[in-house]
């Protein structure tokens, strides 16, 4: 795949910008981790109601990444990234008359237009950082980004967690046992722990949409066709449906992304069943993400030197498998720990998957990268899953995650093993 880039041009690299926007994905997406116990506490939610906090960030992803293809196209990489952070800081903004109004949708509206801007941030992003360089080894250039994404996601609980979450148990007794004014109060001042980290994020998101304005970003241009590996020679496409792989790959993304979102956002809820407390089980999402890091520097050393993306993705796929058998397995506490190491299964799986399932694309490359980021809306219905089989269909909890995250492992796994190749191999 041929690459167009200005190369004469003058500031940052353009992998620390986008690395930059990575540990802004991971804030602003790992904070949902700490937003679902923060609002079961505030709104008094089942664990049903607290999951359309997921819903409502990762399904504006379903819903804007092909509008966001043709933003980018109209408006440019740099622009696009611009706008991005301009929705983001907006999306943070609508936090505050929420807590003000005690309005949990108007929260919900908040987080979705958040995820709309990181549906556009990702899809300017993540084909950028597969393309730039050799396609085999763009899962270690993803892989450098996901780094950024998972500190910023392990600082969220512990910062978010410390503010929202202070005091949690206490605070829950006193919501319980009071009425009246007293009670009124008590809801006010902890919806008002919001205010001022979001008017900071949103403040933030803005300068470095400034920043990014005023700096060089080169923009990137593949080959209207592609050379067919089988045949030697250019094959010319005339529909994005000529390439089954992709599809494949995007159902491969929401599974994967389910299953990542059940590892990290819902494990503060399947530690409180454990009976961990409100307090320790919200920052629990901290040990999941530290889990991913240790992986993405395994990816950063091995691949491709020493294994390729898609043997990485087949190793993980099957530690994926391993680690949600036994956390069913096993009763006690201790079962958390496995979910937490599903973090290190997770952690190659985007870095693969995403440039597998844009591979020999050609001039379908940004088309099929919003495809691709359509799946991210896993990540919405994966929660609601587990809680309708656990909280409607009265499911043990473990098991309801087992049969949540299970077949997600499995499907990955086949992806890793043949699905990439479907449609690029000779008859």
């Amino acid at each position: 795949m041929a690459i167009t880039a200005n190369q004469d041009r003058k500031g940052p690299n353009p992998l620390v910008i986008i690395c930059a926007l990575f540990f802004i994905f991971g804030f602003v997406t790992w904070a949902n981790g700490t937003l679902i116990p923060f609002f079961k506490l505030s709104f008094g939610l089942s664990n049903l109601q607290a999951f359309f906090v997921t819903f409502a960030s990762y399904m504006a992803y379903f819903f804007l990444a092909l509008p966001s293809s043709w933003i980018l196209k109209k408006v440019g990489f740099k622009n696009g990234i611009v706008l991005g952070l301009v929705i983001l800081g907006l999306g943070s903004l609508i936090f505050i008359p929420a807590a003000q109004t005690r309005t949990f949708g108007l929260f919900l509206t908040g987080i979705f237009v958040q995820g709309a801007a990181l549906a556009l941030l990702q899809t300017a992003s993540n084909p950028y950082l597969a393309i730039i360089g050799p396609i085999e080894s763009a899962a270690k250039r993803i892989s450098i980004a996901g780094i950024c994404n998972k500190v910023a996601g392990m600082i969220v609980p512990l910062v978010m967690g410390s503010l929202f979450l202070k005091n949690a148990s206490e605070v829950e007794k006193q919501i319980q046992s009071t009425t009246g004014i007293v009670h009124e109060q008590l809801l006010n001042d902890v919806l008002g722990r919001v205010n001022m980290p979001y008017i900071v994020l949103a403040i933030v998101f803005c300068l470095f949409a400034l920043f990014v304005k005023f700096t060089s970003l080169p923009e990137v241009e593949v080959k209207e066709d592609i050379i067919d590996e089988s045949k030697g020679a250019v094959v010319t496409h005339t529909s994005i449906f000529q390439f089954p792989h992709l599809f494949l790959g995007a159902l491969c993304i929401f599974v994967y992304v389910g299953a990542e979102v059940m590892a990290g956002d819902i494990i503060g809820i399947y530690g409180r069943e454990l009976g961990i407390s409100t307090e320790i089980s919200g920052k629990l999402t901290s040990i999941t993400l530290f889990s991913m890091l240790i992986g993405y520097i395994i990816g950063i050393v091995t691949i491709p030197k020493y294994i390729s993306q898609q043997k990485a993705l087949r190793i993980c796929a099957i530690l994926g498998i391993v680690f949600t058998v036994l956390s069913f397995a096993i009763s006690s506490w201790f079962a958390v720990i496995f979910v937490a190491l599903l973090g290190l299964a997770n952690s190659l799986m985007w870095p693969a998957i995403f440039p597998l399932g844009i591979s020999h694309l050609g001039k379908f490359t940004k088309i099929g990268s919003a495809i691709m980021v359509m799946g991210i809306a896993g990540g919405a219905l994966m929660p609601l899953l587990y809680a309708f089989l656990n909280e409607k269909l009265q499911v043990h909890f473990q098991l309801a995650y087992l049969l949540t995250v299970l077949p997600c492992y499995l499907y990955i796994l086949y992806f890793a093993i043949k699905g990439h190749k479907v449609g690029l191999t000779s008859k």
